[in-house]
């Protein structure tokens, strides 16, 4: 018998025949998911099925056939076939109303839930996080992230539902003052129905935002992306959904479909039943959507892309900063928050690039599953070959990597993967020049940016400018043993929604934000994002035994 997660008639947890297989056995059961609407699992319009990345790896063609095949013929023996990993139903546009619907039914009463009540979900959500911790690996892995970066993509999660946290979240939702006799109270109250549109590089580890749009009292609704459902369909139906159940939760606080982006997009937007739309892609198509959002009264929360800087002064440890650059590699280069340019003091400029380099030859693709892999596939390189090229016309010179690669690292015109790519670049007035200093670009592709020479004073002035300048205002770092740098950054970098110093660029620490940033990342609202916060608006209380309301609004100015 193999586990289903919920079964075509909606019910949960049946076991049914095991399909044909192929000779090579099944490693782990098929997961199945429908539609969980209103707190029920309902049938789709079709399947959407995910195959291990493995088989693409190892057959791309054959994997393509395979998996048309069975989306064309879900009773296809093809099911059996050890590389199916699961499938997911496609919602109708009906079912798709009817999650909002639902929402909307279910947010007064789940408003109405003590606030510390709903806190119990975060850390429920970080055991459940914690005890399912190998299944949600397998599973990113299956999607083609490296196991080294589903384990950062979990220690994020861990982060973001500390304790430490958690109880920062609560102080921030709720305070309270005693003055003149009465209780005053500054909270934040529930915007309502909340629509979350996860990305399709990262799409599990989003989507679990959406707990902490819950605990703020919102009704939540998570598009699982279409190519790529399985892990956040987990995550929600799995991890989730059952602890709203415990809590006692309305039907309708948690709805879950997969389906197209652009209509479901558009329903979100002309529906008056939403009140925000959290959207993590692209820029265009992100500052498009608050275009639309803001013309419908609705609130955008935009994590969009990023294009961080790493700043190394002189006297930075550069083995570190070197490691910390290198995080740019992670994912393919394929993470928003990942860095995508070094600026280096022009006294340590080589000696870094030296060491960048080296870390670099270290870093290699693999299977997924496979210790010590960091790089994913790119299937859509033409992009980073003309990024490349524009770089060394106007002046940047290729110091590692260069060429796609197959799966045991070899050079090959046809491969999947990119080697990661260093390049340096002389002096600022070229990096402008350059599209890839410029822009996010989503491969393993870093530059290294001299600056100087020249007096420190004036250098770290051209520094902070063109850090502070940067369009997108995601992330920043800085390596430096110098209090006097630090300070002056904690000064004047007035960019972005996290500034890191002397350590892990893309590491989440408990109490910081997560995600956020100014700028092309967050949009004309863009500020440091706990989605907790985000979703959910202030509201000042006074409560009296009862007051003269002459005095009451006059105070000491009241006459007589």
């Amino acid at each position: 018998m193999v586990f289903t997660g919920t079964q075509a008639d909606g019910s949960r947890n049946r076991p049914v025949p095991d399909p044909p297989s192929p000779p090579a056995a099944r490693d782990h059961p098929l997961r199945s998911y429908l539609s969980y609407l209103a707190g029920e699992d309902v049938p789709g319009t079709g399947w959407v099925y995910t195959l291990t990345s493995r088989s693409l790896l190892e057959d791309v063609f054959a994997s393509v056939s395979l998996k048309r095949e069975l989306e064309r013929d879900p009773h296809s023996t093809a099911a059996g076939h050890p590389y199916v990993v699961g499938r997911v139903a496609v919602a109708s546009a009906r079912d798709n109303a009817r999650a909002l619907e639902a929402a909307a039914e279910a947010a007064p009463a789940w408003a109405a839930v003590p606030l510390e009540r709903r806190m119990e979900l975060g850390a429920a959500f970080r055991r459940q996080l914690l005890r399912h911790r190998d299944e949600f690996l397998r599973l990113l892995t299956a999607e083609a992230h490296p196991l080294r970066l589903a384990r950062w993509e979990l220690s994020c999660l861990l982060a973001v539902y500390a304790e430490e946290s958690l109880d920062w979240y609560r102080r921030q939702m709720h305070t309270e003052f005693r003055h003149g006799g009465r209780r005053l109270i500054v909270r934040r109250v529930p915007d309502g129905v909340v629509c979350l549109n996860p990305p399709q590089n990262a799409p599990a580890p989003s989507a679990a935002l959406a707990v902490l749009a819950l605990m703020a009292g919102n009704a939540v609704v998570v598009r699982a992306p279409r190519s790529i459902a399985l892990s956040t369909m987990y995550v929600m139906r799995e991890l989730v959904a059952p602890l709203l159940e415990d809590m006692g939760a309305p039907p309708g606080a948690l709805g879950v479909v997969c389906g197209n982006p652009g209509s479901t997009l558009d329903l979100w937007v002309d529906s008056p039943l939403v009140d925000d739309i959290f959207y993590i892609g692209g820029c265009e198509e992100g500052l498009r959507l608050e275009r639309r959002c803001v013309a419908k009264g609705k609130k955008p929360v935009l994590e969009l892309a990023g294009n961080d800087t790493i700043t190394v002064w002189k006297d930075a440890d550069l083995d570190l900063a070197a490691r910390a650059a290198c995080e740019a590699f992670y994912g393919s280069g394929q993470i928003c928050m990942a860095p995508n340019r070094v600026l280096a003091h022009a006294a340590v400029a080589d000696e870094l690039t030296r060491r960048i380099a080296r870390e670099a030859a270290r870093i290699r693709p693999g299977h997924p599953e496979d210790e010590g892999v960091l790089l994913s596939p790119v299937r859509r390189s033409e992009r980073f070959f003309a990024l490349l090229d524009q770089a060394r016309g106007a002046g940047a010179t290729l110091v590692c990597g260069g060429h796609r690669t197959e799966l045991d690292g070899t050079r090959s015109d046809t491969g999947v993967f990119l080697e990661p790519t260093v390049l340096r670049v002389d002096g600022l007035a070229d990096a402008r020049r350059i599209d890839a200093v410029q822009q996010e670009t989503f491969f393993p592709l870093l530059p290294v940016v001299s600056v100087g020479p020249g007096d420190d004073g004036p250098l770290l002035d051209e520094m902070l400018a063109f850090v502070d300048a940067g369009a997108h205002g995601l992330r920043n770092s800085l390596w430096t043993r110098s209090d006097e740098v630090v300070d002056t950054f904690l000064r004047r970098v007035r960019n972005g929604g996290l500034l890191k110093v002397n350590d892990s660029h893309i590491g989440f620490l408990p109490y910081l934000p997560s995600h956020g940033g100014t700028g092309l990342t967050g949009g004309v609202f863009g500020e440091a994002n706990y989605p907790m916060l985000k979703t959910s608006h202030l509201q000042g209380v006074s409560v009296s035994a009862g007051a003269d309301p002459r005095r009451a609004a006059f105070g000491d100015l009241w006459g007589g």
